[in-house]
């Protein structure tokens, strides 16, 4: 079993800008991917199973909703922690962090928002702690970056509602026992259902032969006349700003979650330029070595002062959809690059479970694709500084 010898980088000395309560969370997330994490991630990732024994740690140090006011299981923590946890659950493996994601941005976070309070209290506690565990279905098979045109739909029956239709790439969706659906009113209005397991006509049918995100569970959400109850209706917003207002939480989040990812593919290069011995002297004395490196930690550290300033607007209720699709694009794509980099730098050693490298740069590929695909968050960019909308 491998030992985690992860160090965090920080060259410009942010930690300063950290108030002692985000160290303190930051702190315990990191000891606990090390300790919880690292030891048990790349064989279930090679085995592509997700650990479940995990559920109940994330519950544990708070990883579930942590923004979410006490009184309804939460920490009631700020968005710059709830940053950090995400950066340190993704250093261990971008499944870990997407379980926690779904769960606080697209489960927790639209019925605290957009619910009422007896759904609050019912619902949000037990996904707190991890005991309940919940998903989010957007996607539909047809309709991925364009969602306003999705075909699940409900009817109104009188005492219930029934809901009709199918979401795919679903995490969690294999075991989770409630599901936020979006779905079309006959009047052709987006709401959001809660959506329990067992109800009759749900299925969870689990997504196989996935190269990445092995370590995570990816399913499908089918509705064939499920009856669901109108108290189980997210009545406090409706229109696709509903949805997307979740996508806003979980696309911070991810922004600094590539962040993780990114550092842990840096710390690994840099020890091994240290330790692999070529023509003489350490790989990291030659000058393409370095080159890689000092562009890795670059990119690192423009990326941790992006998403601090993101993480301070977010905390004052002024940052925008358009600047959190810059944050998701740019930090993504510079993980992305610097996993490839690191890679190159390992050899033949770096597609080896032995390393975290591999692994990485295969959750990545995930990463960049779902909650707003790398084009689709230029898009929105160019539309916020043009005026001009090209989705049309």
């Amino acid at each position: 079993m491998a030992t985690d010898l992860f160090k965090a980088p920080d060259y410009y000395n942010l930690d300063d800008l950290l108030s002692e309560e985000h160290i303190m969370v930051r702190d315990a997330t990191r000891d606990w991917v090390k300790r919880s994490i690292s030891p048990i991630i790349e064989e279930a990732c090679q085995k592509a199973e997700f650990p479940k024994q995990i559920v109940s740690g994330l519950g544990e140090i708070g990883a579930f909703g942590p923004y979410i006011p006490e009184e309804y299981g939460g920490a009631g923590l700020d968005q710059i922690s709830y940053g950090l946890i995400m950066q340190e659950l993704e250093r261990g493996d971008s499944g870990v962090r997407s379980t926690a994601s779904v769960q606080s941005s697209l489960v927790m976070y639209p019925i605290y928002k957009y619910g009422n309070e007896e759904q609050r209290k019912k619902y949000l506690p037990k996904l707190a702690s991890g005991e309940h565990l919940g998903c989010f279905g957007l996607t539909e098979p047809n309709h991925g970056s364009n969602p306003s045109g999705m075909e699940t739909n409900f009817k109104d029956l009188g005492d219930h509602y029934l809901l009709n239709g199918a979401k795919m790439w679903i995490s969690n969706a294999p075991f989770a026992d409630i599901a936020i659906v979006w779905a079309k009113s006959e009047e052709n209005r987006i709401h959001g259902l809660i959506v329990e397991r067992g109800m009759e006509g749900f299925s969870t049918p689990e997504t196989h032969n996935k190269w990445s995100l092995r370590a995570s569970a990816t399913g499908e959400l089918v509705f064939d006349n499920v009856k669901v109850p109108k108290e189980n209706l997210l009545a406090n917003k409706s229109g696709l700003g509903a949805p997307l207002g979740c996508l806003d939480s979980a696309r911070f989040g991810i922004a600094w979650g590539a962040i993780g990812a990114a550092m842990d593919c840096y710390d690994t290069a840099l020890r091994y330029s240290k330790e692999r011995i070529q023509f003489d002297k350490p790989i990291g004395a030659f000058q393409l070595q370095q080159k890689k490196l000092a562009e890795m930690i670059t990119e690192i550290t423009k990326a941790q002062l992006l998403t601090f300033r993101l993480g301070q607007l977010r905390n004052e209720g002024r940052a925008t959809s358009a600047q959190i699709s810059m944050a998701k694009r740019n930090n993504v794509d510079m993980a992305m690059t610097i996993a490839r980099d690191a890679r190159q730098m390992l050899g033949g050693m770096g597609i080896t479970g032995e390393y975290p490298i591999m692994r990485h740069m295969m959750n990545l590929e995930s990463v960049v694709t779902y909650e707003g695909t790398h084009d689709i968050h230029l898009l929105i960019t160019g539309m916020d500084v043009t005026g001009f909308n090209a989705f049309k």
